[in-house]
């Protein structure tokens, strides 16, 4: 979980509750795309595509298939970093985030990498998109966690997708929600099956930040609710010698727990 920065109102509590202010989300990452970016935009690239904090490429994975010539949609893509990679794959790429200021301060990556990809500011719950435009979505660590209702991200992500397009998302591994926000912290601290969001409230009562936990079954049915087939979910190991940390990530749970979990899924 990110650490909270805004410029307006002093942070007076972090707790789980259950009615986060659903507009949390964008304004946390309107007011914190810069320093986001100055913490991980050397890690993630101008125009690379990094799965997650473990480092999996998608150069390496090939979770998406072949790209060349298909039209690719990326929900929160934050500075889209992927989707610059994926046009330089050959892919028909569009980047899509609820944050106008993520993509807006991406736009000094195109020079670094000579592509520009089209940005739509959209939420990825009510896409601006017709129904059977893509060949693949996806999302690496965006929207999904973000979001109470990420059933509706699921049936968006189907309805925009051609049949046989795939549908692919890179999220918490469900595991990591059980234990403190610790790169070394290895003792349980609440329940798995707690699905209380995790808040960050100002001194005013107003959400500055949240983030939702879901079981390994709820991510599966979702997925099957929206009409997908699931393919396949991969969940990387911590590579040896990488010793970058970030957030709840790091080398000594890394050794011992998964990070992350990447379901890979295609429209019938």
């Amino acid at each position: 979980m990110p650490p909270s920065d805004d410029a307006d109102d002093t942070l007076a509590e972090v707790a789980f509750r259950h009615v986060p202010d659903d507009g949390a989300g964008r304004r946390w990452w309107d007011a914190n795309a810069q320093e986001y970016l100055a913490d991980h935009g050397q890690f993630l690239g101008p125009a690379d595509f990094v799965w997650c904090p473990e480092g999996v490429r998608e150069a390496d994975a090939h979770l998406l298939g072949d790209v060349a010539g298909a039209r690719v949609l990326e929900v929160g893509a934050g500075a889209a970093q992927c989707s610059r990679w994926l046009a330089g794959q050959g892919a028909h790429a569009v980047a899509s985030d609820v944050s106008w200021q993520m993509l807006r301060a991406g736009r000094r990556y195109d020079d670094d990498a000579g592509v520009r990809v089209p940005a739509v500011v959209a939420d990825a719950r009510e896409l601006p998109f017709a129904d059977a435009s893509f060949d693949v979505v996806f999302t690496a660590f965006g929207a999904i966690p973000f979001v109470p209702d990420a059933d509706r991200v699921h049936a968006e992500a189907a309805r925009v997708l051609r049949p046989g397009g795939r549908w692919a998302f890179a999220v918490t591994h469900p595991i990591r929600w059980a234990f403190p926000d610790d790169p070394e912290g290895l003792t349980a601290v609440r329940s798995y099956f707690d699905r209380s969001p995790y808040v960050e409230l100002t001194a005013t009562g107003r959400a500055l930040y949240a983030e939702y936990h879901r079981t390994f079954g709820d991510h599966v049915a979702d997925v099957v609710a929206a009409g997908l087939v699931l393919d396949r979910v991969v969940e990387p190991p911590w590579p040896s010698g990488h010793d970058r940390t970030w957030g709840g990530w790091g080398p000594v749970r890394g050794a011992l727990l998964p990070g992350t979990a990447v379901f890979v899924a295609h429209k019938p």
